[in-house]
């Protein structure tokens, strides 16, 4: 299966969004070429401001110069974007509801070889505690460019969550993104796999093992943490009974989190939270710290079949 680079779309969409809107501004921390940015300056250098090394000045000054009246995205590795300028979003973007497009790239163990210091495994949980925030972690190259098209024609705060590692295309050409509608890969009765980002591939590729011992999986993208789609999880609560949740993030405040918080609410059902417990992560590849940390297909499986085996 071909793989495509999520940082690429990002990048070409924005040379698209640019093309289109006079107001659209661009803004990066002196990682153009890592985040992809550099596709967009070279056309539009007069709309674009890279801050050098200082996250926080460029997230208070893509919220000065967005109320103005510019679309602003700001872009940054996950690690920073959120853990280094945490106050600055807080307090100057989301405060103002200024319409700001936080696009953070090199996200979780898909980091890989850059080791703990850069692999945020953290992120989604500090944009999730912010009132107006909405929070995107696309699954493929194609939800990339659908989201990021979308939330420049939105108003307000986004963090857009992706990977530094490509990944296989898993929805259609045509897919229109929209937030808190998650859609569903592939349904089945007997337990739903909720998926974010470069785990819902490995999600579909567990429904494939659970199909093989006559196991009906459902496999849902989550690609919006906020809003959630509480609709479809009620319906998978419902007619399956259980729900294991997957994300290359910590366990605590991501996915997992989101969901058992609505659950606990509305209508509670067993349930198995996939991600990083209580550790940092570590120099590696990608898919040996995916197997070191039990996030493989087959883990993902093993974990379903032990929920199912429970009264």
């Amino acid at each position: 299966m071909a793989l495509e680079s999520l940082r690429g779309a990002y990048g070409q969409t924005l040379l698209k969004l640019g093309r289109e809107n006079a107001d659209l501004v661009v803004l990066d921390a002196d990682l153009a070429k890592s985040t992809q940015t550099q596709v967009f300056t070279r056309e539009f250098s007069d709309r674009f401001i890279d801050m050098g090394l200082a996250e926080q000045d460029m997230v208070s000054t893509a919220a000065g110069i967005a109320l103005t009246g510019k679309t602003v995205f700001a872009s940054s590795f996950c690690a920073f974007l959120m853990g280094r300028v945490f106050d600055q979003v807080r307090q100057s973007v989301c405060y103002n509801q200024a319409n700001v497009k936080l696009v953070g790239t090199h996200s979780g163990l898909g980091v890989g070889e850059d080791g703990a210091t850069h692999q945020a495994l953290e992120d989604v949980a500090l944009a999730r505690t912010l009132p107006g925030m909405t929070v995107i972690v696309p699954a493929d190259a194609i939800e990339t460019a659908r989201a990021v098209e979308f939330a420049a024609a939105a108003p307000g705060p986004f963090f857009i969550r992706l990977t530094r590692n490509s990944l296989p295309t898993v929805l259609p050409a045509d897919h229109r993104f929209e937030p808190g509608r998650a859609p569903v890969l592939r349904d089945g009765d007997r337990v739903a796999l909720v998926a974010m980002g470069a785990m819902v591939e490995k999600a579909l590729q567990a429904a494939d093992i659970l199909a093989a011992g006559g196991v009906a999986a459902a496999v849902v993208d989550f690609s919006s943490l906020q809003p959630l789609d509480g609709e479809v999880l009620l319906r998978y609560a419902r007619r399956a009974g259980r729900i294991v949740t997957i994300e290359d993030h910590s366990v605590h405040g991501g996915l997992g989190g989101a969901c058992a918080e609505f659950l606990a609410q509305h209508h509670p059902v067993p349930m198995r939270i996939l991600g990083v417990e209580g550790r940092f992560g570590r120099s590696g590849k990608p898919e040996d710290l995916y197997a070191q940390f039990h996030l493989t297909a087959a883990d993902i499986a093993a974990a379903a079949e032990r929920l199912l085996s429970q009264p």
